[in-house]
């Protein structure tokens, strides 16, 4: 029972997050926008805001919540410096993540997001097969 009621409610809490966020800016959340008008943006305080929370979130629940998640094998730090990137361009050339697609975007019935997330799942799979088969 505790392993439906940890998800459930986590996405419950970013459905709500994402409701007011919604309501009080009148914008979409989505991190990648978040983070690129924390950047670039003079009007940066609530992005950063949102940023200091999703950290002190996710430590505060990584502290509480003892942690039976195994880790997959290491990788490289220039592997992983390069899949940031790509995975930053590519959010940027999509126009959103998976969050501010997924999340956001198929719960306003967004065509451009649905196709936007049926890509994302469809390379995640592809990928995962792909490395798995090497």
């Amino acid at each position: 029972m505790e392993n439906f009621i940890l998800p459930l409610s986590g996405g419950l809490l970013i459905g709500v997050a994402a409701t007011l966020y919604l309501l009080t800016t009148g914008k979409v959340v989505g991190i990648s926008g978040i983070f690129a008008q924390a950047l670039f943006n003079k009007e940066r305080g609530l992005p950063i805001l949102f940023i200091i929370g999703l950290i002190l979130g996710g430590s505060t629940y990584g502290n509480l919540i003892p942690q039976h998640t195994d880790f997959p094998e290491s990788r490289s730090t220039l592997l992983l410096i390069i899949s940031g990137l790509l995975v930053g361009y590519g959010t940027r050339l999509g126009r959103g993540c998976t969050s501010g697609h997924g999340v956001c975007g198929i719960s306003r019935l967004s065509p451009r997001s649905i196709i936007a997330t049926l890509i994302f799942i469809t390379s995640a799979i592809i990928t995962v097969y792909f490395f798995n088969s090497i």
